[in-house]
């Protein structure tokens, strides 16, 4: 693959194959700050999907967000369970706490309703499990949150290692730190193990996974981590993590995530003919910065910045009304809570664990 060409077309939705008429309306669930402050502008910037339902705990606290965004109808958890206004949305976002995920995406299933549910799929690889489960009993596309895989710059990557620019990836490092406490009190459910199944790796940790395993196209065999708290408040779930990722191609990936550390991001691979660095891939709005070395010739791309939120929904609505099934489907959410898992027993144990 030619750098210029893969420079020239940064921004392409390559997955946009043809023209699409519609929107697949969504019911939100769950109006925590990541819903309000990213996924309902990203949903009306977007162009294939649209907010028609709030499902909240409180709905007369919620109508004046109903309001702003010219959504019709507010409802609470219990009238979701039960079927009220399904009739006013094809699809649903579940942004509740992990814990709840399943609970809400199998109800939407057996009411035969698309899903898009934020990562992981749940708190365990088994009740992942039954989410795919009642997915495809459905017949429903159910496609988990991982926004990366529709970000420009990480699509890109993938396609310079399929292209063998940078020769065979020997090396991947990624990190992930954001201070938790800046923006959340210390009672947030991310730190309640009940409702999160973790802390930093599932949290944070989870995104330098996932996008690793994206842009190599392949599965770990093995993984080795350890974790690290210093107190309160992060006594019940683990403030850091640390782990590596054997590939059967020979690769690993050494990748970081930490709750209260300085904001940072990064991802970088490394081939046996150059290499690849991505500048903040995982913050929420990448900056489309990279650097690209292959061989003797060193490139760098500097582009505007793309909601991948935005992205992510546009992708979501897309495949619904093209009959597309996403890449991010269920057996990704449980590759990666099959790794989450292991990483859980290495950290425990002090030993690798294996992943054929």
């Amino acid at each position: 693959m030619a750098l210029e060409d893969c420079f020239a077309n940064f921004t392409q939705r390559d997955w946009e194959r043809k023209s699409i008429a519609g929107t697949v309306r969504l019911a939100v669930i769950g109006i925590g700050g990541f819903a309000r402050q990213r996924a309902l502008p990203a949903i009306a910037d977007g162009t294939y999907c649209e907010t028609t339902v709030l499902v909240t705990s409180s709905p007369d606290r919620t109508t004046g967000i109903a309001e702003a965004h010219d959504v019709s109808h507010v409802i609470d958890y219990d009238a979701f369970l039960a079927g009220e206004r399904a009739d006013a949305y094809d699809g649903v976002y579940i942004a509740t706490p992990n814990a709840l995920h399943g609970r809400y995406a199998t109800a939407a299933a057996e009411l035969g309703k698309h899903v898009i549910c934020e990562k992981p799929l749940e708190t365990t690889l088994e009740r992942a499990r039954e989410v795919v489960d009642a997915c495809d009993d459905a017949g429903v596309v159910l496609m988990p949150a991982y926004r990366l895989q529709t970000e420009p710059t990480v699509r890109r990557t993938r396609e310079l290692v399929r292209g063998d620019v940078v020769g065979d990836v020997v090396q991947v490092h990624g990190g992930f730190s954001h201070p938790l406490l800046e923006h959340a009190s210390p009672e947030t459910w991310r730190l309640d193990p009940e409702l999160a199944g973790g802390g930093a790796l599932v949290d944070l940790g989870i995104y330098p996974l996932n996008t690793t395993r994206f842009v190599l196209d392949c599965e770990p065999t093995g993984i080795y981590a350890t974790t690290h708290s210093s107190g309160e408040p992060f006594d019940r779930v683990e403030e850091r993590v640390a782990f590596q990722l054997e590939f059967e191609t020979g690769a690993t990936a050494s990748c970081t995530a930490s709750l209260d550390a300085h904001a940072s991001s990064q991802l970088e691979l490394v081939g046996t003919e150059g290499k690849i660095h991505i500048e903040s891939p995982f913050g929420g709005v990448v900056p489309q910065e990279m650097v690209v070395e292959s061989g003797d010739v060193r490139t760098e791309y500097t582009g505007p910045s793309v909601d991948e939120v935005r992205e992510e929904f546009d992708y979501f609505g897309y495949c619904v009304l093209s009959g597309t099934d996403p890449e991010p489907d269920g057996a990704d959410g449980l590759a990666d809570l099959r790794a989450i898992e292991a990483a859980y027993e290495s950290a425990e144990t002090g030993c690798r664990v294996g992943l054929e």
